[in-house]
């Protein structure tokens, strides 16, 4: 698969796992400390909303706080899906993955910053997935695609505060709990406590 391939797919998993939300699990925990499935979800959209304007060439500063606050209204599914839509829109555009983007991190090419996009997605999805009760099983080629650019950029993550740090499982584990574990997430997380 192609990056944008991998891109959309991360997207789609992010976008099912929406669809299965509950009303009544907006405000369930999830394996993201002081984030409600909400707020994971309003974050989520937030980046898709900067996908567009970082790949047209804004800068940090010139966005500024346009996507502070609640961006999912009354219609979070609806949302997630416009949201997402715009994003690939944005992504897929010819040209796109041969820009630059002005990160807080500095400039940073494109393809570089698709591939954040896509761990994103991916992780969330499975964040959302714990929370809410739903199959937590990944996309085995996602999964394994993510490990590999992870694997080198894991310590730059940790040490600027963007992830927790690993967590430790029993061996052997398989990627997909690999990976969650490199992002500082337990694979046998719960809501509730044992």
């Amino acid at each position: 698969m192609d990056l944008v391939d991998v891109y959309r797919q991360s997207l789609a998993e992010f976008i099912d796992r929406v669809h299965d939300v509950q009303p009544e699990q907006w405000p369930d925990a999830t394996p993201c400390p002081g984030w409600d499935v909400r707020a994971l979800v309003n974050h989520v959209v937030s980046q898709d909303r900067w996908t567009v304007e970082l790949l047209a060439g804004a800068t940090i500063a010139q966005v500024g706080d346009r996507f502070a606050g609640d961006l999912l209204g009354a219609d979070p599914v609806g949302t997630v899906i416009e949201a997402a839509k715009r994003a690939e829109e944005a992504v897929t555009e010819p040209g796109a993955l041969d820009r630059i983007v002005h990160l807080s991190s500095g400039s940073t090419p494109a393809e570089e910053y698709v591939r954040q996009l896509l761990a994103d997605h991916l992780i969330h999805s499975w964040d959302l997935a714990a929370a809410i009760g739903a199959d937590r099983r990944l996309d085995p080629e996602l999964v394994r695609i993510c490990g590999e650019w992870f694997g080198g950029y894991a310590e730059m993550y940790r040490h600027a505060g963007m992830i927790g740090p690993a967590v430790a499982l029993p061996e052997p584990v398989g990627e997909q709990d690999q990976l969650l574990a490199a992002f500082g997430r337990d694979p046998a997380w719960s809501s509730t406590p044992i």
